[in-house]
């Protein structure tokens, strides 16, 4: 694989993009690009700066432009740091017609934050998403890496009582 400075990319986090790697032919490797920003995402600080990105472009063998245009295409990359929950509520047509944006203000109410903010404590991050592809669950949001699906008022005050 691609030599980086473990400064940038440590062997554990190599080594777990190299088993992505491997799923793919050897002239393709770029094709591991979401789980190696996923990857780098989870054990770099939860955020993916432009020099991760970089390293990841690097890794990959790919430009440094076409890992950015992944990593600020798909709303599951984070580009500045966020709380220990990250709370993404869709807000597409399916879930929309669904109260999605009653869902979102008991949200901002609750927290007492606005979509892109994060809680002083650190704890909650909030972003409106454009979809996260369950709109039969519609109002759905994604907190962490768990799907929440039919949500009213009174399911999030739980979900958010098992979280604080």
């Amino acid at each position: 694989m691609t030599e980086i400075s473990p400064a940038v990319l440590p062997s554990h986090v190599t080594e777990q993009i190299d088993h992505w790697i491997q799923k793919y032919p050897a002239e393709q490797k770029q094709s591991a690009v979401l789980p190696a920003l996923h990857i780098v995402q989870d054990n770099m600080g939860g955020y993916l700066t432009p020099e991760l990105m970089a390293a990841v472009a690097k890794y990959l063998d790919m430009p440094e432009v076409a890992v950015l245009e992944v990593a600020t295409f798909y709303s599951m990359y984070y580009h500045k740091k966020a709380g220990k929950h990250k709370i993404d509520v869709c807000t597409n047509i399916s879930c929309m017609l669904k109260g999605s944006q009653e869902i979102l203000k008991h949200f901002e109410n609750r927290l007492n934050i606005k979509p892109g903010e994060t809680t002083p404590d650190g704890k909650f991050s909030l972003r409106k998403v454009e979809c996260l592809g369950a709109c039969v669950g519609a109002p759905m949001c994604q907190i962490d890496k768990n799907y929440h699906e039919n949500l009213t008022p009174e399911k999030i005050d739980k979900i958010l009582g098992g979280l604080e």
